[in-house]
């Protein structure tokens, strides 16, 4: 089958790490939500002689689900398959050929939009021949052109990643985050985004959410992601989500779960110390990306959304996907929470690496100061952790030298 255009192509981060996978692993899966850009960028960087084939073409994929071990037959290998989920038989198929080739590296390439029941077949077919790697859509760096961040953020040299050069206003940062990273909107300059995203949203409904289980009530379940993409940033509720879908707790709760299969939003989890009681055990809520939210959440232009009541949790909701992106793009899986405990203090970020417990604030400010991180010190260590210096990610230009080794990072280099 003939390979997609790439035209007004983005660089991933992720690409050079979906490459070293592939010179270790017999096959490499790359999961994330619909349109973020999988198959596009698996198809810029593979190699000459490997084929691509989409299970999205319903011969195919019947083709794939009535006969997989005849499909993988006459598609050879090296092979990229994207939307593996649509047929699931292949995955026992091709550990048979990949256990028959003695697991050779660079087999199989594969793409997913829905982890919710074809991660079951990949444990059970694929275990320790598959590398699993999640891709967003594009981050702040991957928009702008800018150099690419294939490591991590490492607090420690935070402020070695800002670039030398000027860093983007407070109003351009907030046309890039209502705009959000989905690469279509990006690339083609014009566009209508409100048309794009009401397609996006119509699409996944029928396709993914379909797939995923029996959602009888689709004007409900877009409610129910309006709902949540309102609370962004904020600790969940069931029941007040239940309440503007108009649907049951238990019902809202199987929902968000096919939100975050199919990569739409994550739940941070609190940090806490298993011996102190009055810590919060709720988690928070997050879209993974801010320019779909803006319009479920019914913000029009970039300049309402910096004015209005929702910017503050929109900032933190960018802030969080760019984090989770530096880990993602390096295959790698964040050791990130929150703080909050019943007497009000709270930490909108909490990092733990290497024994290190690393405090991380949002501010819409660019003159941060050590008033923001005033609740790091009520965060309790136990015997595990070394509390370390904090952050303020800010609207500052530059990183601002705070007390103690404190600084305020600029959200605009992230």
């Amino acid at each position: 089958m003939a390979r997609a255009s790439l035209n007004d192509f983005r660089e991933r981060s992720m690409s050079s790490k979906v490459e070293e996978l592939s010179r270790v692993f017999s096959c490499v899966l790359v999961t994330g939500a619909r349109q973020v850009g999988k198959s596009t960028m698996l198809q810029h960087i593979m190699p000459p002689d490997m084929r691509y084939v989409t299970l999205d073409d319903y011969a195919m994929s019947d083709y794939a689900k009535n006969d997989p071990m005849g499909f993988l037959e006459e598609m050879g290998e090296p092979l990229c398959i994207d939307e593996i989920q649509y047929a699931p038989e292949l995955l026992r198929a091709i550990k048979m050929r990949v256990d028959a080739a003695g697991q050779r590296p660079g087999m199989y390439w594969l793409t997913g939009s829905q982890r919710f029941h074809m991660m079951k077949g990949v444990s059970e077919s694929l275990a320790g021949r598959i590398a699993i790697v999640d891709l967003h859509s594009l981050s702040q760096r991957e928009v702008c052109g800018g150099e690419l961040c294939r490591e991590p953020f490492e607090p420690e040299r935070a402020r070695e990643m800002v670039q030398k050069k000027n860093l983007c206003s407070s109003e351009e940062l907030y046309e890039r985050i209502w705009l959000g990273g989905y690469p279509m909107p990006v690339v083609r300059h014009g566009m209508d985004v409100g048309d794009y995203f009401r397609s996006y949203v119509q699409t996944y409904v029928e396709r993914d959410v379909h797939a995923l289980t029996q959602v009888g009530n689709h004007a409900a379940f877009v409610r129910l992601m309006r709902s949540a993409a309102m609370r962004t940033g904020q600790q969940l509720v069931y029941s007040d989500l239940a309440r503007d879908a108009e649907v049951s707790p238990k019902t809202a709760a199987a929902w968000l779960s096919i939100l975050q299969a199919s990569g739409i939003v994550a739940l941070l989890e609190p940090y806490y110390v298993n011996t102190t009681k009055r810590l919060s055990k709720t988690p928070k809520l997050y879209f993974l990306d801010t320019g779909l939210c803006c319009w479920l959440a019914g913000w029009d232009s970039p300049e309402q959304l910096q004015n209005g009541m929702f910017a503050g949790a929109i900032l933190k909701t960018w802030v969080y996907g760019q984090l989770v992106r530096s880990f993602a793009n390096a295959g790698k899986r964040p050791d990130l929470y929150y703080y909050r405990d019943r007497e009000g203090a709270e930490v909108d970020f909490v990092l733990l690496k290497n024994g290190c417990l690393y405090p991380m604030e949002v501010k819409r400010s660019s003159s941060p100061s050590m008033s923001d991180l005033k609740w790091t010190l009520r965060i309790p260590l136990g015997d595990a952790f070394q509390l370390k210096p904090g952050i303020v990610f800010c609207t500052a230009q530059q990183p601002v030298p705070m007390s103690f080794g404190s600084f305020g990072f600029p959200i605009q280099a992230l």
